[in-house]
């Protein structure tokens, strides 16, 4: 019986109007799903006319701006209901998810979903049961004392993985995808005996270890930034009194 990481999988990927999850918005999303490792992949996009100003800087990063958005995005609110929903697809498929940087695109999709539809992801799907796996978390995990940034494009390079198009959603989506298979692949004896949803529940570990190793480094260096050890979404601000 053949690996996991060689079986079915898909991948999600979001470009927004900026890296702040309470107050950003998603511009464009895609969900990649391969039925085995070399098959042909099912992509479905969504473009979004998010309602916000586009800033120029996140233009210059995903090539969005707000003119193409207005003439060919779509109300926020449908689509991150159909987002959702195929996620809740994969999720009843048992096909686990590739998220790179879970944290940040399932979170800003939750809080799309709160603003937009009243409800939030795991009113589609529950957390336990949406599979996820991030390229990030398990490399860093794997190969931890590897110098070097890991961003997609880093992975990439390093494990031999294509990446055409970058900060495009559906071509981040195929390469970190193609990245968990490679790192299925590198490290075999230490996942093939691991199921994804027990590997789901050991980067919820692993993510936390990684955060407070972050967090201890920042304030080493009198850093005020912090960093949130919840993965694969960072649990809602408390409402302000």
């Amino acid at each position: 019986m053949p690996s996991w990481f060689e079986g079915p999988l898909a991948a999600f990927d979001t470009e927004t109007t900026g890296i702040d999850v309470e107050q950003d918005r998603i511009v464009s999303a895609a969900l990649v799903v391969q039925r085995g490792a070399g098959s042909l992949p099912e992509v479905r996009r969504w473009l979004v006319s998010p309602g916000i100003p586009v800033p120029e800087a996140a233009s210059a990063i995903h090539g969005l701006t707000d003119a193409h958005l207005q003439r060919h995005g779509r109300w926020p609110a449908p689509v991150v209901d159909e987002v959702a929903r195929a996620l809740a697809e994969q999720a009843a498929r048992g096909t686990p998810v590739v998220v790179m940087n879970a944290p940040f695109d399932l979170t800003l999709l939750d809080r799309e979903l709160k603003r937009h539809r009243n409800a939030s992801l795991s009113t589609y799907v529950s957390l336990r049961s949406l599979t996820v796996l991030d390229p990030r978390v398990l490399d860093k995990h794997l190969d931890r004392y590897r110098k070097g940034r890991r961003t997609l494009t880093d992975l990439c390079a390093h494990y031999g993985v294509e990446l055409t198009g970058a900060h495009d959603a559906a071509a981040d989506a195929t390469a970190a995808l193609e990245v968990v298979r490679a790192v299925g692949r590198r490290f075999t004896s230490r996942l093939s005996t691991m199921t994804p949803a027990e590997l789901h529940d050991r980067q919820t570990v692993w993510y936390a270890a990684q955060a407070r190793g972050l967090q201890a480094w920042f304030a080493l260096n009198g850093s005020q930034e912090v960093c949130d050890p919840a993965w694969p979404m960072r649990p809602e601000l408390p409402a302000a009194a």
